[in-house]
């Protein structure tokens, strides 16, 4: 089976065939630096980041880029009401960004473009669009230079809409439009507007409208065609569809699949800066989450589910986790090194390639290593050597490997006792489990009581035992 994914674009399953063979080009829409990244934004990263690997694993050569939107509305706004230059808020907030990427173990892209270096390449795609008829300056004196909606019959193909039941763009007075649809290419400058957030053009002072910046940036970086353009479902209108219409209206052959990731909701609504409707990393870490188990709980629902955030749910995907990684110690310790061949179940693979379900992937590792477990308690060393690589391998294409440098290496005192005694109480439990797997309930209950000595309260749910600091 080779790999299928969702396009969005035909709004089914298709088999991923590269424009050019052994060779993917990716375009994710990355992340408006108007403030500090919640962890819908780092589900965005961590998803495409699976993908990315996926990638590399199956032999292509991938040039990933994700795009940073240093200048929009919105930044112009934020920037405003702090009293800082607009470049200074986006790249503060561009910092914390990919320190937070780090932490959870996202790869680099190849190229991750701003916005504001490439404002020449978005004057000469919109002096064509003007030039074959798609764009027009508006006639106020504005400045204002907008996409003719008209002129692309495709338009609303895409997100499935009718253009005719469209709401009217609100990026520019309609008075200044030929359709209520149209949308901003160009925003000439405005007298209550910082100076240094406009640039020279051939239309006036001004700065870039959000949907142009995408499409120049994808050609800039990925050339005229490419193969996947990602982003979340909440882009899909009108962004994307905004992307599609002036790329390919200025002879462009775009993006071949559109591969969108569900998004990640707080109280029944879609978490957002703009709300305040927002959990983000630094939280959780006060909970006693660490980034990889953030990793595991964002990457192990199907990138197309939508997640509906709870403590509690965080909390079990940690503790799903600290299973893992109790298995890995425990294994390590007895069965030593790992050398030989790595092996990458068959089930796993097939998961992957279809629609990379991890939830799917995720469940052939805890069966391998439920398997390894029992070779342990066996005493089948080269059993249990061999379930090691298998989890350690598939834990690796997830970007979620115990033993990986990014997850050994803590950062300080602090994190690095913490996972001590992630893994000192993840043995613990997987000895309670022997004992109760064998009905020696006297040794099962002396483990649990131990742990409430030392202050770890273990709780037995439907889903396995999972522990808490007392107090927490």
């Amino acid at each position: 089976m080779s790999l299928r994914l969702y396009d969005t674009a035909t709004r089914s399953p298709r088999d991923f065939v590269p424009r050019v063979p052994g060779e993917v080009g990716i375009y994710l829409c990355g992340l408006t630096v108007q403030s500090p990244p919640h962890i819908g934004h780092l589900r965005s990263a961590v998803n495409y980041d699976v993908l990315h690997r996926w990638l590399r694993h199956s032999g292509y050569t991938v040039t990933f880029v994700r795009n940073i939107t240093d200048i929009d509305d919105k930044v112009l706004a934020k920037s405003v009401e702090a009293g800082v230059p607009f470049w200074s808020l986006a790249y503060a907030n561009e910092r914390v960004l990919g320190e937070q990427y780090d932490r959870l173990g996202v790869l680099p892209p190849t190229y991750e473009p701003r916005a504001t270096g490439h404002i020449p390449e978005m004057h000469a795609l919109i002096a064509k669009l003007i030039a074959d008829g798609h764009a027009y300056p508006a006639d106020d004196g504005s400045g204002d230079v907008y996409f003719d909606v008209e002129t692309f019959e495709a338009y609303g193909a895409l997100s499935g809409q009718r253009p005719e039941s469209m709401q009217p763009a609100d990026d520019g007075p309609e008075r200044a439009k030929r359709d209520p649809r149209d949308f901003a290419l160009w925003k000439g400058f405005k007298a209550d507007e910082p100076p240094e957030a406009s640039w020279p053009s051939p239309w006036g002072r001004g700065r870039p409208g959000w949907h142009i910046e995408c499409s120049a940036m994808c050609q800039r970086f990925l050339g005229d065609e490419f193969d996947i353009h990602g982003g979340g479902l909440d882009l899909v209108f009108p962004h994307h569809e905004n992307e599609v219409a002036q790329s390919r209206a200025a002879g462009l052959g775009f993006a071949r699949y559109w591969v969108h990731h569900g998004l990640l909701n707080l109280g029944g609504a879609k978490m957002g800066k703009s709300t305040g409707n927002v959990i983000d990393l630094p939280y959780l870490e006060g909970l006693g989450v660490r980034p990889v188990e953030l990793r595991y709980y964002l990457a192990a629902p199907h990138y197309r589910s939508v997640i509906d955030y709870s403590e509690p749910a965080v909390r079990e995907a940690a503790a799903a986790y600290r299973r893992i990684e109790g298995f890995v110690a425990r294994a390590t310790e007895i069965v030593g090194s790992t050398a030989g061949p790595e092996v990458v179940c068959a089930e796993f693979v097939e998961a992957m390639d279809d629609d990379l379900n991890t939830s799917k992937a995720l469940a052939t590792v805890h069966d391998v290593m439920r398997e390894g477990n029992a070779a342990l308690a066996a005493g089948d060393h080269s059993a249990a050597a061999g379930a090691l690589r298998s989890v350690r391998a598939m834990l690796d294409l997830l970007g979620l490997d115990p033993l990986s440098p990014q997850w050994t290496q803590p950062g300080d005192t602090a994190e690095g006792l913490r996972s001590v005694v992630d893994s000192l109480v993840a043995l613990a439990l997987e000895q309670r489990a022997a004992a109760r797997d064998r009905k020696d309930w006297t040794a099962a209950d002396a483990v649990r009581d131990q742990l409430k000595r030392a202050g770890i309260a273990v709780e037995d749910t439907p889903h396995g035992p999972r522990w808490t600091i007392e107090g927490r």
